[in-house]
């Protein structure tokens, strides 16, 4: 169980290391790193931070490991804002997260579109296999008579046996 007391100083250092890497914190190969959380072990001599980093995968690497050379700086600057027995060592782990919310994202948006298009992509084929078998005594629910009215095997055999009706003042 954690206590409040671990939580408290969890979110404390939290707010340290994102404050401190964002406007103190001058290497090169920190950047775009965000910090997602912090545990602290019982005792509050281990902190694992957790960071999500934007990039491909070797900008990672190298914003994690700029971050792990500057774990004592960091250090420092959590022991002047937290008084306790002991200043916790600071380990950092990527965090994939975000990474993975994006990637399920993208995957139902696709699933999205799979859905709505192959539903135009068969309706297209139904209208296509019409006009070229006009023959055919197959139903397309989807066309619809001169009322406006859905087309049936029974309405379109009516009206083709029924004769067409000529025009009085044609001659």
């Amino acid at each position: 169980m954690t206590s409040r007391r671990l939580l408290k100083a969890a979110e404390a250092i939290r707010e340290v290391v994102a404050a401190s890497i964002l406007t103190e914190l001058r290497d090169p190969r920190v950047q775009d790193v965000t910090v997602v959380g912090v545990k602290v072990s019982p005792d509050m001599r281990e902190a694992q931070i957790a960071v999500s980093i934007m990039g491909d995968e070797s900008q990672q690497q190298l914003s994690l490991r700029g971050l792990q050379n500057a774990a004592g700086f960091l250090q420092s600057r959590i022991a002047s804002r937290i008084e306790a027995r002991y200043t916790p060592r600071l380990q950092f782990v990527i965090d994939k997260g975000i990474q993975h919310s994006l990637l399920v994202g993208e995957i139902l948006e696709q699933i999205k579109r799979e859905n709505d298009d192959p539903e135009q992509g068969e309706l297209a084929d139904q209208n296509m296999t019409e006009s070229e078998s006009s023959d055919s005594e197959e139903v397309n629910p989807n066309t619809v008579d001169q009322d406006g009215l859905p087309e049936s095997k029974v309405s379109t055999e009516a009206r083709e046996s029924q004769p067409e009706p000529t025009d009085p003042s044609a001659p």
